[in-house]
Protein backbone atom coordinates (compact mmCIF):
# COMPACT_ATOMS: atom_id res chain seq x y z
CA UNK A 1 0.00 0.00 0.00
CA UNK A 2 0.96 3.23 -0.92
CA UNK A 3 1.69 6.30 1.66
CA UNK A 4 -0.68 9.10 1.00
CA UNK A 5 1.45 12.51 -0.27
CA UNK A 6 0.05 14.81 2.35
CA UNK A 7 1.42 11.94 5.04
CA UNK A 8 4.81 11.58 3.50
CA UNK A 9 4.83 15.74 3.88
CA UNK A 10 3.67 15.61 7.71
CA UNK A 11 6.87 13.19 8.42
CA UNK A 12 8.65 15.36 6.46
CA UNK A 13 7.75 18.11 8.55
CA UNK A 14 7.55 16.35 11.77
CA UNK A 15 11.23 15.64 10.94
CA UNK A 16 11.61 18.74 11.28
CA UNK A 17 9.92 19.93 14.19
CA UNK A 18 12.55 20.26 16.39
CA UNK A 19 14.20 23.27 17.59
CA UNK A 20 17.99 21.81 17.37
CA UNK A 21 17.43 20.66 14.19
CA UNK A 22 16.16 23.89 12.82
CA UNK A 23 19.30 25.45 14.67
CA UNK A 24 21.51 23.22 12.54
CA UNK A 25 20.15 23.58 9.31
CA UNK A 26 20.20 27.29 9.84
CA UNK A 27 24.01 26.85 10.51
CA UNK A 28 24.46 24.91 7.60
CA UNK A 29 22.80 27.62 4.83
CA UNK A 30 25.81 29.40 5.01
CA UNK A 31 28.15 25.60 4.22
CA UNK A 32 29.87 23.19 5.77
CA UNK A 33 30.31 23.09 9.30
CA UNK A 34 32.46 21.25 11.85
CA UNK A 35 30.33 19.15 14.18
CA UNK A 36 32.69 21.08 16.78
CA UNK A 37 31.26 24.49 15.92
CA UNK A 38 27.88 23.38 16.30
CA UNK A 39 28.33 22.36 19.05
CA UNK A 40 29.83 25.72 20.36
CA UNK A 41 26.95 27.45 18.89
CA UNK A 42 24.18 25.87 19.72
CA UNK A 43 25.65 24.60 23.43
CA UNK A 44 23.87 21.06 23.81
CA UNK A 45 25.79 17.69 25.00
CA UNK A 46 27.56 16.27 22.48
CA UNK A 47 25.66 13.46 22.73
CA UNK A 48 22.18 14.98 22.29
CA UNK A 49 23.58 17.11 19.22
CA UNK A 50 24.85 13.59 17.57
CA UNK A 51 21.23 11.98 17.90
CA UNK A 52 19.71 15.37 16.35
CA UNK A 53 22.42 15.09 13.27
CA UNK A 54 21.93 11.17 12.91
CA UNK A 55 18.06 12.37 12.24
CA UNK A 56 18.85 14.94 9.68
CA UNK A 57 21.44 12.38 7.88
CA UNK A 58 18.94 9.30 7.86
CA UNK A 59 16.44 12.07 6.05
CA UNK A 60 19.02 12.98 3.55
CA UNK A 61 18.50 16.53 4.55
CA UNK A 62 22.46 16.94 5.16
CA UNK A 63 25.54 14.77 4.23
CA UNK A 64 28.82 14.68 6.38
CA UNK A 65 32.34 14.79 5.55
CA UNK A 66 35.80 13.45 7.30
CA UNK A 67 38.68 15.48 7.31
CA UNK A 68 40.99 13.28 9.76
CA UNK A 69 39.33 13.93 13.05
CA UNK A 70 36.79 16.27 11.78
CA UNK A 71 33.77 15.62 10.54
CA UNK A 72 31.73 18.60 8.97
CA UNK A 73 28.09 18.93 7.83
CA UNK A 74 26.39 20.47 4.87
CA UNK A 75 22.97 20.57 3.69
CA UNK A 76 22.26 17.93 0.77
CA UNK A 77 20.57 20.56 -1.42
CA UNK A 78 19.41 24.25 -1.61
CA UNK A 79 15.80 23.35 -1.23
CA UNK A 80 15.93 23.37 2.57
CA UNK A 81 17.49 26.43 2.70
CA UNK A 82 14.67 28.13 0.69
CA UNK A 83 12.03 26.33 2.78
CA UNK A 84 14.02 28.43 5.99
CA UNK A 85 13.51 31.32 4.25
CA UNK A 86 10.22 31.14 3.12
CA UNK A 87 9.36 30.22 7.01
CA UNK A 88 11.14 33.15 7.83
CA UNK A 89 8.81 34.83 5.54
CA UNK A 90 5.51 33.70 6.55
CA UNK A 91 6.63 33.97 10.48
CA UNK A 92 7.46 37.77 9.58
CA UNK A 93 4.05 38.45 7.21
CA UNK A 94 2.43 36.28 10.86
CA UNK A 95 3.74 38.39 13.70
CA UNK A 96 3.39 41.20 11.62
CA UNK A 97 -0.51 41.06 11.57
CA UNK A 98 -0.35 40.35 15.50
CA UNK A 99 1.77 43.48 16.22
CA UNK A 100 -0.84 45.36 14.19
CA UNK A 101 -3.63 44.30 16.21
CA UNK A 102 -1.76 44.17 19.63
CA UNK A 103 -1.41 47.67 18.56
CA UNK A 104 -4.67 48.50 17.64
CA UNK A 105 -5.59 46.69 20.94
CA UNK A 106 -3.31 48.97 23.02
CA UNK A 107 -5.07 52.45 21.04
CA UNK A 108 -7.99 51.52 22.17
CA UNK A 109 -7.35 50.74 25.71
CA UNK A 110 -5.18 54.20 25.81
CA UNK A 111 -8.34 55.52 24.43
CA UNK A 112 -10.19 58.11 27.48
CA UNK A 113 -13.68 56.34 27.31
CA UNK A 114 -16.73 58.09 27.87
CA UNK A 115 -18.96 57.14 30.10
CA UNK A 116 -22.55 58.67 30.81
CA UNK A 117 -23.02 61.04 33.28
CA UNK A 118 -24.26 59.83 36.36
CA UNK A 119 -27.92 60.77 36.74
Amino acid sequence: MQVPLYQVKADFFRMLGHPVRIRVLELLQHGPVSVRDLLADIEIEPSSLSQQLAVLRRSGIVVSTREGSTVRYELAGTDVADLLRAARRILTELLTGQNQILAELQQADAAPHSLPAPR
